[in-house]
């Protein structure tokens, strides 16, 4: 055989020699770790997960809506013209403040409600039922004691004041989460201040 063809024959045979030992060697990868090579790895990553063995997207359900207790179902119109519907604070402790515009103990009372009842709006909702007396006196009362961020409901004719069996002012009615009536009665600044913060942290 000539030289030439002597060196292209062996070049042949080194070839097919290496590309052997690959082929087992990937052979014997596989076999090692039971799954068939799928590329170079990251490191630090790990398989993204579905967050379901099935790999199907899971579902999250919304919160169902707190239950409206008995004592939230009513409504009123505030001094600001507002449709007010207490089954929207079903779930929260609630305070009622039952007030007059002449009244000058809920006079002295406004101002810790206009302190308080922004602090705590989202966790205690204070409502003022304003009665006895004149939508306009009403109003300026709003407007001197700056209640005007907290609900104020309209009852001249006295519809709540009697559904909570009202019969004097100032009174405060503090209603649970669960709908139960915890406190009735006259509350002091500092008293009312303990209360909601009680609540809040409940």
């Amino acid at each position: 055989m000539p030289s030439g063809m002597a060196w292209t024959a062996a070049g042949h045979l080194r070839r097919a020699a290496t590309a052997g030992a690959l082929v087992v060697a990937l052979s014997g990868a596989a076999a090692c770790t039971g799954t068939a090579p799928r590329g170079p790895a990251v490191a630090g990553t790990a398989p993204a997960s579905t967050g379901s063995p099935t790999g199907a997207p899971v579902s999250v359900a919304p919160p169902a809506p707190a239950q409206v207790p008995d004592i939230l179902r009513f409504t009123g119109t505030t001094l600001t013209g507002a449709a007010f519907d207490a089954a929207q604070l079903a779930g929260k402790p609630v305070v009622l403040w039952f007030w007059a515009p002449w009244c000058a103990t809920c006079a002295s009372q406004a101002w810790t409600v206009a302190e308080v009842a922004p602090r705590y709006r989202d966790t205690v909702p204070i409502i003022g039922v304003a009665g006895l007396g004149e939508q306009r006196a009403m109003k300026e009362f709003v407007t001197e004691f700056d209640l005007a961020g907290t609900p104020q409901i309209e009852d001249r004719k006295g519809a709540l004041w009697k559904r909570f069996k009202v019969t004097e002012q100032s009174i405060f009615v503090i209603i649970d989460r669960n709908g139960t009536v915890v406190h009735q009665g006259f509350l002091d600044g500092e008293a009312l201040t303990a209360r909601v913060a009680a609540l809040a942290g409940a």
